[in-house]
């Protein structure tokens, strides 16, 4: 028993269209490739709002001091 050859993935493709027909096999095409367009789509949106995150400049941020005192120190 070795590999499959190109006769029984033939035979498996042909049991498939027989049992989902081709309509509900170029709908489930369709719905993936939908899906991965909107996957990245919504990464290109998430890439611009982290781009227009400005930081503030030198001038800006000036006078601005945060003091603290650090109580307990775990070391990792």
């Amino acid at each position: 028993m070795g590999t499959f050859s190109i006769w029984h993935w033939l035979i498996v493709l042909l049991i498939v269209l027989l049992v989902f027909g081709t309509k509900k096999l170029r709908n489930i095409g369709g719905d993936l490739g939908g899906a991965v367009k909107n996957f990245k789509q919504a990464m290109g949106e998430e890439k611009n709002k982290s781009d227009a995150v400005e930081l503030p400049r030198q001038d800006e941020a000036k006078g601005t001091t945060i003091e603290g005192e650090v109580k307990d120190r775990q070391n990792s």
